[in-house]
């Protein structure tokens, strides 16, 4: 036993002498522990919030409202669909994996009951935080150009973003064949056609709509239009409103500001 233990302490000994083995301090291995945990925690709430963004696009968003006109509104929805937060979430959670392997966690269990544990806190996490106000608070941020913001403002800008399938906003003047809405971008004109499939209920200004159909030129042509509830699409209602204030009836506003059934633009583009 003795010649065995002299043996092995011999064969290191002479790794260490010829560098083959390098002597760390412990100080060192007590950094590197502290950086992995704490990178390990920085991506996981990571991690969360991206889940929970994610959570507040599809609800707050457009998005979720194109697959109410079935097949025909798939399309939009894809091209709405909010990518960056989705592949930013699989990176972090890949990255916390990639971290716990590192750690000597990874030794203790295998691995596969860490990998269903990550997944588990981050759905969980960021479907806790859909009962705070933390989304609509980046949005705010991200919105009002606050520097704390500017880090989301590539993942949610997608949700106001024009979309060459679908239109979404608020009615400001009703004519026979068109509507003029605000959207958060712009004023827009949209024209109504013998085929094109409306509700039942009037269409008066002031009211929420969303459509599919197709742009032509400055001019989106529907196919179909529904009436929605703006609390259904918080985001969007907030960027209307960032956009073009409290709803104000066409008989209170500057001629300046109406557009005219043969234009597509305001008489005055500096009007909001």
């Amino acid at each position: 036993m003795n010649e065995t233990q002299n043996k092995i302490e011999n064969e290191v000994m002479n790794k260490i002498s010829s560098g083959k083995v390098q002597l760390r301090s412990k100080y060192i291995f007590l950094a590197e522990k502290l950086g992995i945990g704490s990178a390990f925690t920085l991506t996981i709430l990571l991690a969360v919030l991206c889940f929970n963004l994610a959570l507040f696009y599809l609800r707050a968003s457009d998005n979720m409202a194109y697959l109410s006109f079935g097949s025909q509104g798939f399309l939009t929805f894809l091209e709405s669909f909010p990518y960056l937060l989705v592949v930013a979430l699989i990176i972090l959670v890949f990255c916390a994996g990639w971290l716990i392997k590192k750690s000597d966690l990874s030794y203790k269990k295998p691995f596969g009951y860490f990998a269903v544990g990550l997944i588990c806190f981050v759905v969980i996490g960021g479907i806790i935080l859909t009962y705070t106000t933390v989304a609509e608070k980046i949005e705010q941020e991200t919105f009002e150009s606050h520097i704390g913001g500017l880090f989301f403002k590539p993942f949610l800008m997608h949700g106001l973003e024009a979309r060459r399938g679908g239109i979404v906003g608020r009615i400001t003047e009703v004519g026979g064949d068109y509507l003029v809405v605000q959207t958060p971008r712009a004023l827009e004109k949209i024209i109504l056609t013998s085929d094109t499939d409306l509700p039942s209920q009037p269409l008066l200004e002031g009211a929420f709509v969303v459509a599919i159909g197709k742009r032509v030129d400055n001019i989106f042509m529907v196919t179909k239009l529904q009436l929605i509830n703006p609390e259904e699409m918080q985001m969007i209602r907030r960027g209307v409103h960032r956009r073009f204030g409290k709803f104000q009836p066409r008989a209170d506003m500057p001629n300046s500001c109406r557009l005219s059934p043969s234009s597509s633009k305001p008489n005055n583009g500096g009007c909001f």
